[in-house]
């Protein structure tokens, strides 16, 4: 029988009580756990809810406390991002400089372990963005302890035509970002890895030409089949209900979607239901009002992902036209549920969509992604079966091969290949 491969799994963000990255680290490393002798190492922050979810700290993870070097970092970036839930960039520039820290402390807790070869690979989850860099790669390589690292995640560009929702959002630090191609440990970090999971193929495009043969594409996002467990399960009739599942954010652009589908919702051909929060809340409430189209609009607010995924199985599509999406874990969970998604046709949602599963929006500026979403919602007004058509093909999709088993399924294909010695990955992951 095959010895199942011993795993030091690093995810500094892994909170099964969060939603977003500590979410998918979570998730990930809990199917990874399944398939290998895996330990997990975390931030102290996750301590209890991993403990929660039944898992023995020293048996089966470790909290790592290196507060005292990332707390005051955190403060700081707080103070600059220009507002709760703005400014993502400084925000990252600033953890990247703290994660040094935390791997470090790692490295002193578990380096005698790893030099005696306890662990047969090393396994970076998270953090996913691409500016946090790994002291510990060539530490590794010294040892000949593969080191994995993904997926990586991040630095879509803002549309230039979208300039107004990037600096709302306080993105001042986007025109510097490729600045983190000089931090410590950039070029080692790619150099010594065995494996680099690409979660996008814009992050894939990034990766220096020299290191692409060791780089495989698994899309970042995948969801829980158990937490999935009752898809939209009616036909798609006039009045028709669509949904917008995000925080109430400029480049989200619930309000691009509300001015497309004016028309439909004074018509009450269309329903639409707002689910999340943010700053951009009272703008949307007010649109309602002005457009006259209140009877046909409800805000839900942020409510429990349980009742997120009960709303949304009873509507007939999702629309995201978000300008500047790196992932989009809300269109493989409606996908998941049967709802078909429609989507601004650019980075992380247009990668998980395709014609068979879903609609993408081409778009130049925001007139034109406007006018597109309309025409399409037109479009499926005048036929609404298509939408029972591309929902029960995205539902079997993402059921093969975007469930956690299934992508901890080709990490540990990952995990084999560099065991075996390895050097070409191409050809593995996603296809």
């Amino acid at each position: 029988m095959h010895r199942r491969h011993r795993v030091l799994l690093i995810a500094e963000a892994a909170n099964p009580e969060w939603m977003s990255v500590p979410l998918e680290g979570w998730s990930l490393s809990r199917a990874l756990a399944n398939l290998t002798d895996a330990h997990l190492v975390t931030h102290v922050r996750n301590r209890d809810a991993v403990r929660r979810a039944g898992l023995v700290e020293g048996r089966d993870f470790t909290a790592i406390d290196n507060e005292h070097v990332a707390g005051p970092i955190w403060r700081l970036a707080d103070r600059l991002r220009g507002g709760a839930g703005k400014g993502w960039t400084t925000v990252m520039a600033f953890s990247s400089l703290a994660y040094y820290s935390f791997e470090n402390a790692i490295w002193h807790q578990f380096s005698s372990r790893i030099a005696a070869h306890d662990f047969d690979l090393v396994h970076r989850i998270t953090p996913i963005s691409p500016t946090h860099q790994s002291l510990i790669a060539k530490r590794l390589a010294k040892l000949n302890v593969p080191f994995v690292i993904g997926p990586l995640n991040g630095g879509v560009p803002w549309p230039k035509n979208f300039v107004d929702r990037q600096h709302a959002e306080r993105e001042w630090l986007s025109y510097t970002r490729g600045l983190f191609k000089f931090m410590p440990a950039y070029r080692s970090t790619r150099q010594y890895s065995a494996a680099i999971i690409a979660g996008s193929k814009h992050t894939l495009s990034e990766i220096p030409k020299w290191a692409r043969h060791k780089c495989v594409y698994i899309p970042e996002n995948g969801f829980d089949p158990d937490r999935f467990k009752v898809p939209r399960n009616h036909s798609a009739t006039l009045p028709l209900k669509a949904a917008f599942v995000g925080r109430l954010v400029p480049y989200k652009g619930a309000d691009m979607l509300l001015e497309a589908a004016s028309p439909y919702l004074r018509e009450k051909k269309l329903q639409l239901h707002i689910i999340g929060d943010g700053p951009q809340r009272a703008l949307l409430e007010a649109m309602v009002d002005r457009l006259g189209i209140r009877p046909s609009v409800f805000f839900h607010g942020l409510i429990p992902h349980i009742d997120v995924q009960n709303t949304l199985s009873e509507c007939d599509f999702l629309a995201l036209p978000s300008v500047r999406e790196f992932g989009g874990a809300v269109v493989v969970e409606s996908m998941a549920l049967g709802v078909a998604p429609i989507v601004a046709d650019y980075a992380g949602p247009s990668e998980l969509v395709d014609d068979q599963t879903g609609i993408r929006i081409g778009f130049k500026d925001k007139q034109s992604l406007i006018e597109g979403l309309r025409q399409t919602i037109g479009d499926i007004i005048r036929s609404p079966a298509m939408l029972d058509r591309l929902g029960a093909a995205g539902r079997e999709k993402v059921q093969k091969k975007l469930t956690w088993e299934a992508k901890a399924n080709q990490i540990v294909a990952i995990y084999d290949a560099v065991l075996k010695g390895r050097t070409d990955l191409r050809g593995l992951g996603f296809d």
